[in-house]
């Protein structure tokens, strides 16, 4: 045999057993991707509670202006950007569930993660200006009416739970969820500073904690913003999963018998769901296809039993691979041979 052709036949989901038909995880001859089953709950909640945070917002607006708390406003303010973000986050999710299509083969499931990427990136800035005004506030405390900051404060919590409790279950299995999840849970910790610093600026008369708990506010939200950005921005960087061990993976396949070795591998999340490999085998003793394709069976079950790859693409080589000294996965013993037998 003359020719060895590379593969490219994905594997199944990790959630299904090996033995799972392709055309249940994928559908390639129609570009297509099978979805969560869960995604419609998951939509519901979100479009309920983007309902609650638009009128715990409005509401919060007017109050925090009639009291003239930082604090309220600021929370305000942060229960704005959450209805934008679930705004967001719905859009991204309902682009997510297009099936693939000739030009985005691997479909459209990473606009959740654009779209946790924007709400996060908007948590952020807003911490840093609720950090800046709280400054500015602190040194120039202006009269605050702490009975209305509380039963404001306390009617927000109330609203706040509510709406997390809508969104906790779906925010376990999406990233995009869970970005507008964590707004939400901000903003509890909000209600709960507001109503506190009302009660101390009732009772003591103590301005200087509106600035102080605004200050803790912006801060929580940084502190629980950049975890989920910089796993997002690595997903999107189309990084291997954190703690992947690409030696382990090309040591474990290279012990099937056949395997001379494997090099040019690529690793990389498709999206929170599935993991991708690319990857050259330099094959010995074996030139008939049907032993090929048994091979190449064998290594895709090892990946996806024992490394979770959802997607494998396979070229197998033999001869000498005369670029495999450019990746960083160290010189190889493999290179592709055309129907004629040469090089490529």
């Amino acid at each position: 045999m003359d020719a060895i052709m590379p593969d490219s036949a994905p594997l199944s989901s990790p959630k299904h057993s090996a033995s799972a038909s392709q055309e249940d995880a994928h559908d390639h001859g129609n570009h297509g991707h099978s979805h969560r089953p869960d995604a419609d709950v998951g939509t519901t909640r979100l479009v309920l509670a983007i309902v609650f945070n638009a009128l715990i917002t409005a509401a919060e607006f007017v109050a925090g202006f009639v009291a003239g708390s930082l604090a309220l406003m600021a929370d305000a303010a942060h229960n704005l950007s959450d209805t934008a973000s679930m705004g967001t986050s719905l859009v991204a999710r309902k682009i997510a569930t297009r099936a693939a299509d000739a030009r985005r083969t691997f479909g459209y499931e990473r606009a959740e993660l654009i779209g946790a990427f924007i709400n996060l990136l908007t948590l952020v800035l807003i911490a840093l200006y609720l950090l800046v005004e709280a400054g500015q506030r602190y040194f120039a405390p202006t009269s605050i009416d702490g009975t209305l900051m509380i039963w404001v404060g306390a009617a927000t919590l109330v609203g706040n739970v509510a709406t997390a409790f809508v969104l906790h279950k779906p925010a376990q299995d999406s990233l995009n969820i869970k970005s507008a999840f964590v707004h939400i849970v901000a903003d509890a910790l909000g209600s709960v500073a507001v109503v506190a610093g009302g009660v101390l600026i009732q009772q003591y008369g103590w301005t200087f904690v509106d600035p102080l708990l605004t200050a803790l506010i912006a801060g929580y939200i940084l502190v629980h913003s950049y975890g989920m950005l910089r796993e997002t921005i690595s997903i999107l960087m189309e990084s291997a999963p954190r703690g992947f061990d690409i030696d382990a993976l090309i040591e474990t396949t290279e012990r099937i018998t056949g395997v001379r070795n494997m090099h040019h591998v690529h690793v990389w999340r498709l999206d929170e769901h599935r993991v991708a490999l690319e990857a050259h085998v330099d094959v010995e003793g074996i030139r008939e296809l049907d032993e090929l394709d048994r091979l190449k069976q064998r290594i895709k079950t090892l990946l996806h039993d024992q490394f979770a790859i959802d997607h494998a693409t396979l070229e197998l080589e033999h001869g000498r691979c005369t670029d495999a000294d450019a990746l960083p996965t160290g010189p190889a013993q493999g290179c592709t041979l055309s129907a004629s037998g040469s090089p490529e």
